[in-house]
């Protein structure tokens, strides 16, 4: 639920808009609400629930995911429904987060692999399944089904956990640090903000103040946080977690996976709802072609990891993945077609199934069983500000190259002149790349249909997309080869002995 919650929403955003009568910006929030306070309280709620015990913590998110979840299907305004969804980001926080620890210390190092495997199959199943799910609750109930379908699993999980989770031992002598829980929660929420922020405006260079000041900010903090951690008698990382190679590599493939395959998930599901024509549930069908692996290959590869180790798994994993987006690099054109895309797919698929139980195996069995509720929180906060980096620098990629390739073939148009052509160019840079087939097929774009050079026209806006997708998969295998260098360097080669 916690991560389905990021994943899921943005197919309900159409009817979201349509209920509410928002505008754009006022949309996003919807996402970005969730996404930044879920980063946000990852590490704070790892570290209460060492202290106070991991099982309450886990049920007190449940709880709150619920509460929010009732809240934002009921909710009145836009407004109202951005304010709910931070409200349940802070649930979605503890559940995922706690979720891995509970997993992780409930197991002795042999079963492990299989335990982490079987989590991690619900992460990667969560992420790409999302448009699935979200269009099937959409299409038949609305879109407020999207948040009110969690209320009945949440209290099931509420249940089963008083029921079966075991509770954590209690550090009670160890108090909070309250310094280090401000500057950590600000540290992440000002680094996840300014990527939002350029996000939301595609205008923004990097050197916008906007965004420029957040990024300063955030160094201010960071540096701010070590120093106190650092004369903390009790901190709230010990940051010799960071000394250790084989966390640090899985930290880094976290980021990378984060960044390259789940980023670009946003991305090739506007190709195939906005340039291909398939709706939401289409989209969904078709991405069980790489969520559909977890649920096959990810506790097998969960076993794999606890035989073999995890350096070469992850680092194949993440190279197959990268052969997978140059694959569909290569082959994608226009007319698009389905057949373009699924060889990359399938190879997308096994990745995702194959990568996500050695992360979290080689994360959590690098440390002492003392921090791996910390370790937790640090991995689930490089996924996800990999994914929120990935999603800007992806669409920033996706833009130029549209852009770029518009402005070229655009002039080069016969028979039409250069002041009319510029019109069109503006119009095309104001919808941006996102528009796809429905700048064509509105009302408003009645008069385009008239054109004699209408097809051609049609057909350059289309190829532009092509140039920028192949822009956007050429970052993703880039993002995932460095996922697989660091971790065929860092990680250790044996595994860690109980």
């Amino acid at each position: 639920m916690a991560m389905l919650d990021i994943t899921i929403v943005n197919v309900a955003l159409p009817e979201i808009q349509k209920n509410f009568s928002s505008d754009f910006s006022n949309l996003q929030w919807v996402l970005n609400a969730y996404t930044l306070v879920y980063a946000a309280m990852l590490l704070p709620v790892s570290k209460l629930a060492d202290i106070i015990g991991r099982k309450k913590v886990f049920l007190l998110g449940l709880g709150i995911f619920v509460i929010g979840s009732l809240a934002s299907g009921l909710a009145s305004s836009d407004l109202w429904l951005n304010m709910f969804r931070g409200f349940q980001g802070i649930g979605g926080a503890a559940m995922m987060s706690l979720s891995l620890t509970i997993v992780t210390s409930s197991f002795p190092e042999k079963q492990r692999g299989l335990a982490l495997g079987i989590w991690s199959s619900a992460v990667g199943l969560a992420i790409s399944g999302g448009p699935l799910i979200g269009g099937t609750l959409v299409d038949n109930l609305g879109w407020r089904s999207i948040f009110l379908v969690n209320i009945p699993f949440g209290i099931l999980a509420i249940l089963l956990g008083i029921l079966f989770i075991q509770e954590s031992k209690r550090k009670s002598n160890e108090k909070i640090d309250f310094l280090g829980f401000v500057l950590s929660t600000a540290l992440i929420f000002t680094m996840v903000y300014a990527l939002i922020q350029k996000e939301m405006h595609v205008n923004y260079l990097w050197t916008d103040w906007h965004i420029v000041s957040l990024f300063g900010l955030s160094i201010i903090l960071l540096i701010a946080f070590i120093m106190a951690e650092k004369n903390v008698k009790q901190p709230m990382i010990g940051l010799s977690i960071f000394r250790k190679w084989s966390f640090n590599g899985a930290n880094i493939a976290a980021f990378a996976l984060g960044a390259g395959l789940y980023g670009g998930f946003t991305y090739l599901t506007i190709l195939m709802q906005n340039y291909m024509g398939y709706s939401a549930f289409e989209t969904g069908v078709k991405m069980l072609l790489i969520s559909g692996f977890t649920m096959i290959l990810g506790p097998m590869a969960g076993i794999i990891s606890g035989k073999i180790g995890n350096r070469w798994l992850i680092s194949g994993a993440l190279f197959i993945g990268a052969i997978g987006v140059l694959v569909i690099r290569h082959m994608i054109k226009v007319p698009f077609e389905w057949g373009y895309l699924m060889p990359g797919f399938i190879l997308l698929g096994i990745s995702n199934a194959l990568v996500n139980p050695p992360i979290s195996n080689a994360a959590m069995s690098s440390v002492d069983q003392s921090q791996v509720g910390m370790a937790s929180g640090i991995l689930n906060v490089f996924r996800q500000l990999g994914i929120s980096f990935g999603v800007v620098m992806l669409g920033i990629k996706l833009t130029e190259g549209y852009n770029h390739s518009l402005d070229k073939h655009i002039m080069e148009i016969q028979n039409i002149d250069s002041a009319f052509k510029n019109q069109m160019l503006d119009i095309f840079h104001k919808t941006g790349a996102f528009a796809g087939s429905q700048i064509f097929d509105s009302k408003q774009a009645e008069w385009f249909k008239q054109m004699p050079a209408f097809e051609d026209i049609k057909n350059i806006v289309f190829s532009a997309f092509s140039t920028g997708m192949k822009d956007v998969n050429l970052f993703i295998a880039i993002f995932l080869l460095i996922g697989s260098l660091a971790s065929a360097f860092l990680i250790n080669k044996k595994r860690r002995t109980e």
